[in-house]
């Protein structure tokens, strides 16, 4: 609910923060099996949002091309306990720390044709190894200039893409079951919920206050993951 929370402010976060706090309690292998249904329905849910659906795939297209290689590969090199858990807590530190210091990125139409597909490799092989899919590809975006709308469906179309391929390949691996189907159904209900929540608390908080509230908690919380899994 806490991270449906933040994805119905912010348009993002809800695998992020969801497999943060699971990544307390079990590995972030069993958490990510644990999202791929919610994640899905509100990433499709983001992407299908817009009139700029179609435009954006046959730009991004060698991006999400490199995501579900780079998934793929990155499984064969899967981390297990607390090595998935440190990997994990380092995503989340780098992940919040360029969000709180608002690194600003630019990157040109030329530069964008050969990055479309070693940033998806990139943001694939982190999948594979976090179950989260923000970096590299979510600042990635944002250096793209895109205006609010279309950055917010082009990270529906890139999450949706990463959810696909990480679902697979769990799958392939074993560790999406029939014992997965209350916990997902619950998650997908708590975070149809906690968005819900989101969009009445955009309104009512100031969306700088929230960012920074995000993205510190994620810092102390990236910090307490790879700091338990290396102690």
């Amino acid at each position: 609910m806490l991270a449906g929370l933040v994805k119905g402010v912010v348009g993002l976060g809800l695998p992020t923060v969801a497999i943060g706090l699971l990544g307390l309690l079990m590995t972030p292998t069993q958490a990510a099996a644990v999202l791929v249904l919610p994640a899905l329905i509100t990433n499709v849910w983001q992407a299908a949002a817009g009139s700029n659906l179609m435009p954006l795939a046959q730009r991004l297209w060698p991006m999400l091309v490199g995501i579900c290689i780079g998934t793929v590969i990155g499984t064969s090199y899967l981390p297990s306990g607390r090595e998935a858990t440190v990997w994990l807590g380092l995503a989340l530190l780098i992940y919040s720390g360029l969000g709180l210091i608002r690194m600003e990125f630019s990157v040109s139409p030329h530069a964008e044709r050969w990055l479309n597909l070693p940033m998806g490799l990139l943001t694939g092989a982190v999948t594979a190894a976090t179950g989260v899919y923000v970096l590299p590809g979510t600042p990635y975006l944002h250096a793209l200039q895109f205006d609010r709308h279309r950055l917010v469906q082009a990270l529906g179309i890139s999450f949706t893409v990463s959810t696909l391929a990480l679902g697979a390949t769990l799958a392939q691996a074993g560790e999406m079951n029939t014992a997965l189907a209350i916990p997902s159904l619950v998650a997908l209900a708590a975070s149809l919920v906690g968005m819900r929540l989101g969009q009445l608390v955009r309104g009512m908080v100031r969306s700088e206050t929230f960012r920074l509230c995000f993205f510190l908690g994620l810092f102390v919380l990236g910090a307490h993951l790879a700091l338990r899994g290396l102690l």
